[in-house]
């Protein structure tokens, strides 16, 4: 199946295809599917005869190989193994991937909950924990067939495909082309302030909507962006509000983190290198995605005028933010 031929074949996925799917695994499915909020991948919540719903994820083409997915999957399976609610693939006849009407399919058992309350202190120390305790097994080996958060692949080849690809407005491309190379100065100079620091495996993804709070209960999800990078980057994206707001998240998230491993102080250099990073790939991900039919119909407003004079007044601000100093860690211990 080619590039193109695959891309239009996913995009006409079919819930049927689930269920048929499933059911050449061997569950019994009672023909109850819930659509999860998933872009990226195809992924069905599915009930089963007499037992416990699944979720079933179809993995998009082109983008991961056989390896990288199965790296994926045993680091969570390690993860899993220490105790650390994270939800992990269901092995079935000793396979965690599998094929199914030519796309790669991962099992995983159900989970639900809500997003996390950012304003819950005693929350934010229990995710740090989690956090920390996922770096112990993240740096006891390295991932070979999956990258880093970088700006290579987060900033520089996010620009240049969007300016390729002229999704920029004409009236816009200087302002964007100049702001972007800013930024690329700015995330690099953050990188530089804060010196030699470790790189580990990461959920490198790790953001509110990737934890599923139920009662006391956590469940940390979706480790389909694993990467390797700086243990902030799984940390930064549950700060939110202005510094005022972000300086005691980020003492309760560092409290819980430091019961369990050194955080590095000059890694506090990157939170804003990082979001940039973020906001510049962000946009080239919607940008590659767009031939897909439910990234027009999820995300309507992308592609729009008004969402790139917004992008270019986002970035600004980004410039200005990484030339601040770094947020003060009131570290308690």
């Amino acid at each position: 199946m080619n590039r193109n031929n695959a891309s239009l074949a996913y995009a006409e996925l079919q819930p049927q295809d689930f269920l048929d799917a499933l059911e050449k695994l061997g569950f019994h499915c009672n023909g109850r599917l819930l659509a999860l909020n998933s872009y990226e991948n195809r992924v069905y919540q599915v009930g089963i005869d007499d037992n416990d719903a699944v979720v079933a994820k179809f993995y998009r083409p082109n983008r991961w190989s056989d390896a990288a997915i199965l790296e994926e999957h045993q680091f969570a399976i390690d993860l899993e193994a220490q105790e650390i609610p994270v939800v992990a693939p269901l092995e079935i006849d000793g396979k965690t991937l599998h094929k199914a009407a030519g796309f790669r399919v991962a099992v995983y058992p159900n989970r639900g909950g809500r997003a996390p309350d950012l304003d819950n202190y005693e929350l934010l120390k229990q995710l740090g924990r989690f956090v920390a305790r996922i770096h112990l097994v993240g740096e006891t080996d390295e991932f070979e067939h999956r990258p880093s958060v970088d700006v290579d692949s987060y900033a520089i080849e996010s620009r240049d495909f969007l300016l390729a690809e002229e999704f920029i407005p004409a009236e816009l491309y200087p302002a964007y082309e100049s702001v972007a190379e800013l930024v690329i100065d700015g995330v690099e100079n953050c990188f530089a302030r804060a010196g030699t620091f470790g790189q580990i495996r990461l959920h490198a993804d790790f953001h509110p909507g990737n934890v599923l709070v139920l009662g006391e209960k956590l469940h940390i999800v979706d480790f389909d962006d694993a990467r390797s990078g700086p243990a902030v980057q799984d940390l930064w994206m549950f700060l939110s509000g202005d510094r005022e707001e972000q300086v005691p998240q980020l003492a309760a998230l560092l409290e819980g983190y430091q019961a369990f491993r050194r955080f590095d102080a000059r890694e506090l250099h990157l939170i804003e290198a990082l979001r940039s990073l973020r906001i510049m790939h962000y946009a080239a991900w919607l940008a590659r995605r767009w031939v897909d039919p439910a990234f027009k119909q999820a995300f309507p407003w992308f592609d729009s005028h008004r969402y790139w004079e917004d992008h270019v007044l986002a970035l600004r601000e980004q410039v200005a933010l990484m030339q601040e100093q770094p947020l003060e860690w009131l570290d308690y211990n």
